[in-house]
């Protein structure tokens, strides 16, 4: 008969089976639910006030410092680690700053402690775009813009980051005049003379915004319908003219060259 040579598989050899080539996926295939969006944050000004001996009267005698490193103070800000916390749950997190290397570590240790291991990456002066200019805060200080492309670049291996799933958080509104608009957001910088800071408090309107930013389908849409902080530079800006300026040299700059 046809079906004598049938072999019959034991009631749920199948789920065994499905289960085995389940496990043999790589991980990207396997639905694992939304990925994280990508927050990008800066260092001085927003996680803690880092201020060189010389300038030391910009600060309250009563105002007690947490260290000392090189020629600098650090003042580390109110629930900065618990900030931190908060947004490891929620994003993967990197931390960028425009200044040098070796005047970052010192302030990250007294920052954020042990918990850097768990920083995604971390960028330098040498990730940010010079544009040749001086700051205008501070006449001697270099003009230094933060470029998402020059940032994904140094991060693939963390994840598939793009313009949809990209915010940064700086004080410093001219530091994402060269990204799209709607990708960042810009926060009061940290004043280390208030002694009733709270605007890293996971209760507070950072984080509150920042969960809703977790949760929204994408940052840009979000952020233009959800405005925070200090505003962006447009055109409606006293220093538009300005920006600009530097925009376009930086654009002549890197055109490519006719012979």
């Amino acid at each position: 008969m046809g079906g004598k040579n049938k072999v019959i598989e034991p009631e749920g050899e199948h789920e065994k089976q499905d289960s085995a080539t389940e496990l043999t996926l790589p991980l990207e295939k396997l639905n694992l639910g939304p990925r994280k969006k990508l927050l990008v944050m800066n260092l001085n000004g927003l996680l803690m006030y880092r201020v060189h001996l010389r300038d030391l009267w910009k600060v309250s005698k009563s105002r007690s410092r947490d260290r000392v490193y090189g020629s600098f103070l650090v003042f580390k800000r109110p629930f900065c680690e618990e900030f931190i916390k908060f947004c490891l749950e929620r994003f993967e997190v990197g931390i960028w700053s425009s200044a040098k290397e070796h005047n970052m570590d010192g302030a990250l240790a007294i920052a954020i402690g042990s918990i850097r291991k768990k920083i995604s990456f971390v960028l330098d002066q040498t990730h940010c775009t010079d544009s040749g200019y001086k700051s205008l805060e501070k006449r001697t200080k270099p003009l230094f813009f933060k470029e998402f492309n020059k940032m994904w670049e140094n991060v693939k291996k963390s994840g598939p980051f793009n313009v949809s799933n990209t915010l940064l958080i700086d004080d410093k509104p001219y530091k994402a005049f060269l990204n799209p608009d709607n990708t960042a957001i810009f926060p009061e910088s940290y004043d280390v003379n208030d002694v009733t800071d709270r605007g890293l408090d996971p209760r507070g309107e950072l984080c509150s915004y920042l969960e809703a930013v977790a949760d929204a389908r994408d940052v840009p849409s979000y952020v233009k319908d959800h405005p925070f902080g200090q505003l962006p530079i447009t055109s409606a800006h006293p220093h538009w003219k300005f920006y600009s300026e530097v925009k376009q040299s930086l654009l002549k700059e890197r055109a490519p060259k006719i012979v």
